[in-house]
């Protein structure tokens, strides 16, 4: 946050959340040398196609990919109101030489939109990385706390326990199921490649005298340096805005589970059983001094919302591309697609940041389950009084009326649950308080949770981690403010 101006609007995104290496990939520098990158390509292309272009022009053109003449771009796009014309004649006061042939038989979209895909298939990798840091650290911290016996919740109220550690895997499965669609979208990109004012390619089929399978193999060519399998079969000018919708839904789901993760901690921190990391000179609350805030989880629904809203924008910038393009998805997508990418960012490194410092609490656990557990156990002392020889249907109805009273003693008069009490009066169930006590283990329970932790954790989530281990080598959990 050094050295910017005050006196001006800064983007939050810039300076509070995202990442260097997401800020970098969508700054001016990595654009406009991609432009020039995508400039050079196409001349490398029509040379060893045949046109008249010397080795002496490419190199002249290579020389100068980096060192961007921005003072002159921007004076030029003063006068003629076009910023990829006003790189070309800036890349061309550079590279006298190549001048001529930059840009040659190419539309404006040759390098806006292929340096989109570019990068946009570069921010999905990003993306990919930070999901499986995320998932990494949540599944040692499933690993951890498989075990740990908790309260389970439906429709907000206490049910059947659950551990801590299945709990987290709930968080793991849907950042699975979103890695496999970010590794769906990379491997399906392709390149828009040279198609001209209207998509027919018409400009290249002129330079090439109408050799058809040269001007198709110029695509193949461009494609293949910047590492795509393939191009776009048809399209207009641009390529087809579908692809922003698909990956801005993309980065929308995987907010989605971001939000579940962050808003699930939010509520058992709540309750004081779970807490975010909270460092040692932090302060909760500007009034109220002893508030430990859950500011990250909340500040990762905050990121995540402003992201899976960004997800609309596509949809409609999509659904009005006039015939072969109009411009009104350029202002529009400028803003979108990067901030999207920088908004999920932040939130993925925020993720990371409270999964990998996650407390748990499990006296204040232990506390809020005992106080529920006669309540959880009716199913199984039903089971044991009938084995004994009640009758399962009138027993039945004695414990939901010995629950009704017990739940009133909690609800309206503040007391302990007296339902084990209350039971081991009835002669009807023939069981001592010691019994009962004797069923209310938790760890008997939460059924299959531990091992459907280790099986899922084995089964799924290790090969994967196992798979992509160069990419989580240095997971990135280091939050900006």
């Amino acid at each position: 946050m050094t050295n910017e101006r005050t006196d001006i609007y800064q983007s939050p995104l810039n300076g509070r959340y995202a990442s260097w290496e997401m800020k970098h990939l969508f700054s001016d520098d990595v654009k406009f040398s991609t432009w020039r990158s995508l400039w050079l390509a196409l001349a490398e292309a029509e040379r060893q196609l045949g046109l008249d272009i010397s080795q002496e022009q490419i190199d002249e053109l290579a020389a100068h990919l980096q060192d961007i003449n921005y003072d002159v771009a921007r004076a030029r796009e003063k006068e003629v109101r076009h910023d990829v014309m006003s790189h070309v004649y800036a890349y061309g006061q550079q590279c006298p030489k190549a001048a001529p042939i930059i840009h040659l038989g190419a539309t404006s979209c040759f390098v806006t939109d292929n340096t989109d895909i570019i990068n946009i298939s570069e921010g999905l990798n990003i993306i990919h990385r930070r999901l499986l840091g995320v998932i990494k650290l949540l599944s040692d911290f499933a690993d951890k706390y498989k075990d740990t016996p908790t309260l389970g919740f439906t429709h907000g109220q206490p049910a059947s326990p659950v551990t801590v550690g299945k709990r987290a895997t709930l968080w793991i499965q849907n950042f699975m199921e979103n890695l496999s669609d970010v590794e769906y979208i990379s491997d399906n990109l392709k390149l828009l490649g040279c198609r001209g004012a209207t998509g027919s390619s018409e400009t290249f089929m002129e330079l090439f005298n109408g050799d058809e399978e040269k001007v198709k193999e110029l695509d193949n060519i461009i494609a293949g340096i910047f590492g795509f399998a393939e191009v776009y079969p048809v399209s207009g000018q641009t390529y087809p805005r579908n692809l922003d919708e698909r990956v801005l839904n993309t980065l929308s789901e995987i907010a989605t589970s971001a939000y579940k993760m962050a808003e699930d901690i939010r509520l058992l921190q709540h309750d004081k059983e779970l807490e975010e990391p909270f460092e040692k000179n932090q302060i909760g609350s500007s009034a109220m001094a002893y508030k430990r805030n859950p500011m990250r989880c909340e500040r990762i629904c905050s990121l995540a919302r402003y992201v899976k809203n960004q997800a609309q924008n596509a949809a409609d910038t999509a659904s009005v591309q006039w015939l072969e393009r109009t411009l009104d998805d350029s202002a529009n997508r400028r803003m979108s697609i990067p901030e999207s990418f920088l908004a999920l960012d932040g939130a993925l490194i925020l993720c990371a940041n409270v999964a990998d410092g996650l407390v748990v609490y499990e006296e204040v656990i232990k506390k809020h389950l005992n106080s529920e557990l006669p309540f959880m156990a009716t199913e199984v002392i039903l089971m044991e009084a009938v084995k004994a020889g009640g009758n399962r249907q009138a027993l039945h109805e004695r414990i939901r009326v010995h629950s009704m009273e017990a739940s009133k003693q909690v609800k309206l008069l503040g007391k302990e649950n007296d339902l084990v009490g209350r039971i081991a009066e009835d002669p009807a169930f023939g069981m001592s308080v010691e019994q009962i006590n004797a069923l209310l283990d938790p760890h008997k329970l939460i059924g299959r949770c531990p091992n459907q932790v280790t099986e899922y954790l084995d089964s799924y989530v290790y090969p994967t981690l196992d798979y992509f281990s160069d990419e989580i080598k240095d997971i990135l959990t280091q939050v900006n403010v």
